[in-house]
């Protein structure tokens, strides 16, 4: 891959070496039980793949411009054998982005060294009842309370919840404020307060935990508060998201890789009319169009990852576009896959539909890929100021260019 450094190719061999000989044959098992896969956490751990998006000042291995990248060809490693365990890796990045985007200095030495070894585990907290894509409807309030802050209120879909130690809280904190009503605090487990609310019985991703979290007055120190100022929540939530959402398709993108694989072997294996059925037109067909979404989501997805760690100011439409189209991508392969796996593929004995249930999700959380295609759009529309030297090409009403 012309997109791959030698750093690059390092971590992706890394992320498959524990996908191959730790996760694949444990993740039915977790997914059947619904627990969380500690095993597989110290295997990823002891791999040092944790630290592939933390810079090397903070106990990391990134350096330069390679720690998005880096995430996301281990993201799609890992997810190549267990979704789960994919969006398991992947939130830990989500809930810590924003201290990299920013955290003081002081909070990013106390946290991101234990984040980098897996001693810290993180969740992301921004989704509330009646806030998913209106992110700036949220309900959850922080209070100021003497020199500290107290936090109020409920979040929803809390990825990771109950395993993470370390939650990232958006909250307002001013609601009479325009621009600047929304904060962020770092509650951690243990705090006063804060508890696990329902944990969600899910379609897919089965061996991560979604849940709700609760916050009953929780009491934080001015040094929980991201960046030491109020106001710049909604900021540092958005700036998180276009960083993660290539995480999230290199999730979507893995699943179809493994789904494709496991749909490749089999369908050589399976005979019917007397022929393997690879070897009917139809069959090809289907094969063909899956590889093709795969690999175009593989492309997309390195694109938006190159852009963000270049610091390309097209960064928003890249991330958006990736998530977007290797999600889809995703669901269609995957739904493909266990067609071609005829009856077995609706079969729980089978490995497939464990992927497509896995895929599901991608294309809702971190932003529906209906946002997406909005954010895309109005990007779009921004850009084409560039394009007003074509406007004597546009006809105008009774007008036609191309009169002679």
């Amino acid at each position: 891959m012309p997109w791959l450094t030698d750093e690059n190719r390092h971590w992706q061999e890394k992320a498959r070496t524990v996908a191959e000989k730790v996760i694949r044959p444990l993740a039915a098992d977790y997914d059947r039980k619904q627990e969380y896969p500690w095993k597989i956490r110290d295997a990823i751990a002891e791999a040092g793949l944790f630290k592939v998006w933390i810079p090397k000042t903070y106990g990391g291995a990134g350096e330069g411009p390679q720690s998005v990248m880096n995430l996301c060809l281990v993201v799609e490693q890992l997810s190549r054998a267990c979704g789960g365990v994919g969006v398991l890796f992947a939130v830990n990045a989500l809930g810590s982005f924003p201290l990299l985007v920013g955290g003081t200095e002081e909070q990013k030495q106390k946290y991101l060294p234990k984040i980098a070894s897996g001693e810290k585990l993180c969740a992301f907290c921004l989704s509330e009842k009646t806030a998913g894509s209106d992110a700036q409807a949220l309900k959850v309030r922080g209070v100021q309370d003497g020199d500290g802050w107290r936090i109020h209120g409920e979040k929803k879909w809390t990825t990771n919840g109950g395993a993470a130690n370390l939650y990232t809280v958006f909250a307002v904190t001013d609601p009479t404020a325009k621009g600047k009503r929304i904060s962020a605090f770092l509650v951690e487990t243990g705090d006063e307060g804060f508890s696990i609310g329902k944990v969600e019985d899910k379609m897919g991703i089965r061996c991560v935990p979604v849940v709700e979290t609760r916050f009953e007055g929780v009491l934080l120190g001015t040094d929980r508060l991201l960046g030491g100022r109020p106001g710049y929540g909604f900021k540092h939530a958005m700036e998180t998201l276009d960083l993660a959402r290539p995480g999230v398709a290199s999730q979507a993108m893995g699943l179809a890789q493994g789904a494709l694989e496991l749909a490749t072997i089999y369908t050589s294996k399976r005979s019917q009319f007397g022929a393997p059925v690879n070897s009917f037109q139809m069959v090809q067909q289907i094969l063909a169009d899956m590889a093709m979404r795969t690999e175009a989501a593989r492309q997309l997805i390195y694109a938006a990852a190159h852009a963000i760690d270049t610091g390309s100011p097209l960064v928003t439409k890249f991330s958006a576009m990736s998530k977007c189209f290797a999600t889809d991508t995703a669901m269609q392969v995957t739904t493909d896959a266990v067609q071609l796996f005829g009856g077995y593929g609706y079969m729980k004995d089978y490995p497939i539909e464990k992927y497509m249930r896995d895929a599901k999700i991608t294309q809702i959380y971190e932003g529906t890929n209906q946002v997406q295609r909005l954010v895309i759009a109005r990007n779009l529309i921004r850009e084409s100021a560039n394009f007003s030297f074509l406007s004597e090409f546009i006809p105008t009403e009774n007008q036609h260019v191309y009169e002679g």
